[in-house]
C-alpha cells in the first residue's frame, strides 16, 4: 500500500477552500445606481449599497482604513454642486484595523446633485472604489464602474409645453370652438347679477377646462406609461389606424361629411351643466371638450403621438397643460375685459377657410402615420400573418412627391384657385392669405431636390429615411446629399448580416445590424464599435443621421474609425425559437430582434430611449460616457474623437466580455 502524503493533502484541501470561500465572497457588495430630476437643470444621482449580513463598507471620510471614493468623469455637460453627500455612519472600534472606524452595515445611500449643462442629454460615468471587511478579515479593495444617462428632459418639457400651446391655439381657431367664446362669456357675465360673480365663473370654468385636460393626460399616462405609449408609437397596427383616423378627419374639414359624436352625450352633458354653482360650470367645460371634439381631435392627435415619442414620463400631461391653457384663457380674459369681444372677428367664410387649410395638413400628417407602418410593418401573432418591414410601400420619394401635391394645392386654395364645399365666393385675396400661399409654394419647391437625394434638413426626421429609397439621384453620391471618401479599404468589405432590419444603412454608410457580428468584424480591421441604437419610428434618429452625421467630420469620423452597427428596438422581425429568452429587467419573453436590442440597451447601459450611442472596444467596454441626442455638431465630433483617442487595442484576438445570445 502506498503512503499519503498528508502534508500534500492538507495543502491541496486549503488551497481548495480559499478558492471555494473566495468564489463565494468575491463581490458580496450589491450595487445599485437610480437618479432623480430635481428641475430644469438639476439632477440628483443616487448610489446604494446592499451589505450582506456581517459585512461593512467604510465612510468616504474614514482615516484609519481605506475609504469609499467616487470619480466621475470630466465633462463640460456638467457640473458637481458640492460634494458626495451621505448618511450618518456608524462610529465604533474596529478589531481589525485596530482603531475606531466608521462603516456602514446593512445598508449604505450616497448621492450627488449636478447642474445640466447640456440640455440634449449626455451620459456620466462614475467609479466607486471601496472595501469589504467583515470581524476577520478585509477583502482586497474593489472598483465598480456605472453610466448615468441623463435624457433631454430638461429641454423636452418645454419643448412638450409650447407644442402644447401651439395646438391649443390652433384649436381655439376652429369653428368647434371659436364661436363659444363670445357666446360663452356673454352667458356668464349676462347671468349674473354682478360683473364680480360673472367674471369668477368664466375663470373657474376655464380652470376646469385645463383640469379636465391634464386628468386625461394623467390618466392615460398612468394606465399606460410612457415606455407603452412609445411602444404604442412605433407599432405598425396603431400607426396604420392613426393613418386612416387622420385621412377621415382630413376629409371631414374638406367638406366631405360631418363628424359628430351622439347627441346623447351632450343632452346629458346640458342636463348637467345646468344645475349651478362649481359642478355646472364644470359640466358646462366638459361639454365644450366633448362637443368641439371634432375639431380638436386631430390636433390632440398630434400632440399625444409627440408625446409619446418624446420620452419622458409626464410629456402627455405637460403637453395638455399647454393645450388646455391656450384653448381654455381666451374665456377668463374676455370675461375680465368684456369690451374685448367688440374686437373679436365675425365667423364667417374665414372659419371653414382655416377647416379646409387644417383638412390639407391632416392628410400631410397622416402620411408619417403610414411611413411608420411601411416601415414597421405588421404583425399578428395568434393569426400567424406577419409583414416584416420595411414593406416597400411608401419610400421618400413617394411621400416627398404626395406632399408637394398637398401643399401645392394649399397655395392655390389660397389664391382662390381651387374651391371646396362651404367655401364662399373669394372677391380678393388678403395679404395675410398671399403670404401664406407663398410659403406653402416655396414649401412645395423646397421639398423637390429632395426626390433626387438633397438631405432636407428643414423637415429632417419627418420623412421616410434618407437610405430607404428608390435610388433618384442627381450627380451621384449617396441618396442623402453627404459624400464621403472612405480611406479603409477593409470598411467598404464589411460583410452584410443576414438578419434583422431590411432598411441599409444610414447615410450609405457600411453598418452592421447584430452586435456580436460588429464586435467580431471588429476584431479584423482592429476598430472600436459604435453602436447605434435606433428605430424605424424615432424621429429623433433621422435628425441625428440627417443634421448631424451628414457632417462631413462627423461621416468621416465615423467611416473611417469606428465599425458602426445600428440596433433597431422597434424591429419585428421574429428570432429563432432557440433564441427566446425571458428579459431579467422587465421579465417578460423576448421573441423579436427589436425587443432584444431594446433589453440589451436597458441591461447593458440602464436605459431605453433612442437615439442613444455608445462606443465600445473590442471587449465591450465603453470607451466615453455614452450619449443621446445631440444636435452640437462640435460636440458630437469631440464625443467620437475622444472614443477614438481612448481606443487601445490592446484586448486584440480576446473574447468579447459583454456579449449576448
Amino acid at each position: 500500500m502506498k503512503k499519503v502524503n498528508l502534508k500534500g493533502l492538507s495543502l491541496f484541501v486549503f488551497i481548495i477552500a480559499v478558492f471555494s470561500l473566495s468564489a463565494q465572497i468575491r463581490n458580496p457588495i450589491s450595487w445599485k445606481f437610480s437618479q432623480k430630476q430635481l428641475n430644469d437643470s438639476e439632477y440628483v444621482l443616487s448610489i446604494g449599497a446592499d451589505i450582506p449580513k456581517g459585512w461593512h463598507i467604510f465612510s468616504q471620510y474614514e482615516k484609519s482604513s481605506i475609504p469609499t471614493s467616487f470619480t466621475f468623469s470630466a465633462s463640460s455637460d456638467y457640473a458637481l454642486k458640492g460634494s458626495v453627500h451621505e448618511d450618518k455612519p456608524i462610529a465604533k472600534y474596529d478589531a481589525v484595523i485596530k482603531d475606531t472606524a466608521k462603516y456602514y452595515l446593512n445598508q449604505a445611500v450616497f448621492s450627488q446633485t449636478i447642474a445640466i449643462h447640456n440640455p440634449d442629454g449626455f451620459g456620466i460615468n462614475i467609479k466607486v472604489a471601496y472595501q469589504t471587511c467583515n470581524d476577520s478579515m478585509c477583502l482586497p479593495p474593489k472598483e465598480v464602474e456605472y453610466t448615468y444617462a441623463i435624457p433631454e428632459m430638461t429641454k423636452s418639457y418645454w419643448s412638450i409645453f409650447f407644442a402644447g400651446i401651439g395646438a391649443g391655439l390652433l384649436a381655439l381657431l376652429t369653428p368647434c370652438v371659436f364661436p363659444m367664446v363670445p357666446l360663452t362669456v356673454s352667458f356668464f357675465i349676462k347671468r349674473s347679477s354682478k360683473r364680480k360673480k360673472g367674471v369668477r365663473d368664466a375663470v373657474l370654468y376655464s380652470l376646469n377646462i385645463i383640469l379636465i385636460y391634464v386628468l386625461l393626460g394623467v390618466i392615460i399616462t398612468a394606465l399606460f406609461g410612457k415606455d407603452a405609449l412609445n411602444a404604442l408609437a412605433s407599432n405598425g397596427w396603431v400607426n396604420l389606424i392613426f393613418f386612416i383616423i387622420f385621412v377621415i378627419f382630413g376629409f371631414s374639414f374638406l367638406g366631405a361629411f360631418e363628424i359628430t359624436l351622439p347627441s346623447s352625450w351632450s343632452t346629458k352633458l346640458d342636463a348637467a351643466s345646468e344645475r349651478g354653482g362649481i359642478s355646472g360650470i364644470f359640466f358646462m367645460a366638459l361639454t365644450l371638450c366633448i362637443v368641439s371634439f371634432s375639431c380638436t381631435g386631430p390636433v390632440l392627435g398630434n400632440l399625444i403621438t409627440l408625446a409619446a415619442r418624446n420620452g419622458a414620463y409626464w410629456n402627455l400631461t405637460i403637453g395638455l397643460l399647454g393645450f388646455s391653457l391656450a384653448l381654455s384663457i381666451p374665456f377668463a380674459l374676455f370675461a375680465i375685459f368684456p369690451s374685448w369681444l367688440a374686437g373679436l372677428p365675425k365667423s364667417g367664410g374665414w372659419m371653414n377657410s382655416i377647416k379646409v387649410v387644417f383638412g390639407l395638413f391632416e392628410l400631410a400628417f397622416a402620411l408619417k402615420f403610414l411611413s411608420v407602418t411601411d416601415l414597421v410593418g405588421l404583425h399578428i401573432k395568434w393569426a400567424h400573418l406577419h409583414i416584416d418591414g420595411p414593406m416597400g410601400l411608401l419610400r421618400r420619394e413617394i411621400f416627398l412627391v404626395l406632399w408637394i401635391v398637398i401643399f401645392a394645392i394649399l397655395g392655390f386654395y389660397l389664391l382662390g384657385k381651387i374651391k371646396f364645399h362651404h367655401d364662399s365666393d373669394l372677391q380678393y385675396v388678403s395679404v395675410f392669405r398671399l403670404m401664406v400661399a407663398i410659403l406653402a409654394f416655396a414649401f412645395s419647391l423646397y421639398l423637390i431636390p429632395g426626390i433626387f437625394g438633397a438631405p432636407l434638413k428643414l423637415i429632417s426626421g419627418f420623412p421616410p429615411p434618407a437610405q430607404y429609397n428608390e435610388g433618384w439621384k442627381l450627380g451621384g453620391g449617396n441618396s442623402s446629399g453627404a459624400q464621403v471618401q472612405s480611406t479603409n479599404a477593409n470598411n467598404a468589405e464589411a460583410p452584410h448580416p443576414k438578419i434583422g432590419p431590411k432598411i441599409g444603412c444610414p447615410l450609405d454608410l457600411n453598418c452592421f445590424h447584430d452586435y456580436n457580428e460588429a464586435l467580431a468584424y471588429s476584431k479584423q480591421v482592429n476598430k472600436p464599435v459604435m453602436i447605434d441604437f435606433t428605430g424605424f419610428a424615432c424621429t429623433n434618429c433621422r435628425r441625428m443621421e440627417e443634421n448631424v452625421w451628414s457632417d462631413p467630420k462627423v461621416l468621416s469620423l465615423i467611416s473611417n474609425d469606428y465599425v458602426l452597427v445600428s440596433l433597431y428596438v422597434d424591429d419585428p422581425t421574429e428570432l429563432p425559437d432557440s433564441m427566446h429568452f425571458i428579459s431579467s429587467v422587465t421579465k417578460d419573453k423576448i421573441e423579436t430582434y427589436g425587443q432584444k436590442w431594446s433589453d440589451f440597451e436597458a441591461v447593458q447601459f440602464k436605459i431605453n430611449s433612442q437615439p442613444y450611442y455608445a462606443l465600445v472596444d473590442q471587449d465591450g467596454k465603453t470607451l466615453v460616457s455614452p450619449r443621446g441626442y445631440t444636435a452640437d455638431i462640435d460636440q458630437y465630433i469631440k464625443f467620437l474623437t475622444d472614443g477614438k483617442n481612448n481606443f487601445h487595442p490592446a484586448s486584440f484576438g480576446k473574447t468579447p466580455s459583454v456579449s449576448i445570445p
